[in-house]
């Protein structure tokens, strides 16, 4: 099982120094945790037992592009995973799945582990099978089946994340049986106002692989009980 600490663009340095430490008291044996904290302080991050993520890569490998940050500048800070096409960045900063798909080479080529994040509107409920098969399928382009098998899907409907408006578990359960009958060898987490509720009962029927938190990561003691409902 997994769970991934999405800090955002949250924290200042003290405040992440002090989250570092804090990290470190997590008490868990058999979840893979892993921290993305804003680009800034990757190279500050420090633990034998939690692993590293960056919240975004660059399309592009290396070169004048200001302001980038290339998969293999990742590489050397140590970071074995990374988020792509979450839908933040999709939004904000007009990002494709074009783009998305070569962020995803780059990373599969400096041997980091992407995490794509797919999800639908409030509108696109009716039909949210065909716009993530779109979404997938243009992000996934041209890649071999070996590299497809490398990337963990992260499934977040975006009317949830961050409104407290929880789609059901059966709901959920047929999007991920879904999402796993076009790629049964790759893992799925679910994001979107994840609570220890709904923990409980998606873990219960072992419906996903594990979780993308947000906002709720900021908040170790919260992801403490996570831990602990993950692990019974």
């Amino acid at each position: 099982m997994i769970l991934a600490l999405n800090n955002k663009c949250n924290l200042t340095k003290d405040e992440f120094l002090m989250y570092n430490e804090n990290l470190k008291k997590l008490d868990f044996t058999k979840t893979t945790v892993i921290v993305f904290p804003t680009s800034l302080y990757l190279g500050m991050f420090s633990s034998n037992k939690i692993l590293l993520g960056s919240q975004n890569v660059s399309m592009f490998a290396s070169g004048p592009h200001t302001g980038e940050v290339s998969a293999k500048q990742l590489k050397s800070l140590n970071v074995e995973y990374s988020l792509v096409g979450h839908f933040e960045r999709r939004e904000e900063q007009h990002e494709t799945n074009n783009s998305i798909n070569k962020k995803i080479k780059n990373l599969i080529s400096e041997n980091i582990t992407p995490i794509l994040c797919i999800g639908e509107v409030l509108s696109e409920q009716e039909i949210v099978t065909e716009v993530l098969t779109k979404q997938l399928q243009e992000s996934l382009k041209d890649l071999s089946k070996n590299d497809i098998e490398k990337i963990i899907i992260a499934y977040e409907p975006i009317w949830s994340i961050g409104t407290g408006i929880i789609p059901s578990c059966n709901k959920i359960k047929t999007i991920v049986n879904y999402l796993k009958s076009l790629y049964p060898n790759n893992k799925v987490l679910y994001g979107g106002s994840v609570n220890v509720d709904n923990v409980v009962k998606l873990t219960k029927e072992n419906i996903v692989d594990g979780y993308l938190i947000g906002g709720l990561s900021l908040h170790l003691d919260k992801v403490q009980t996570l831990l602990n409902t993950i692990e019974k």
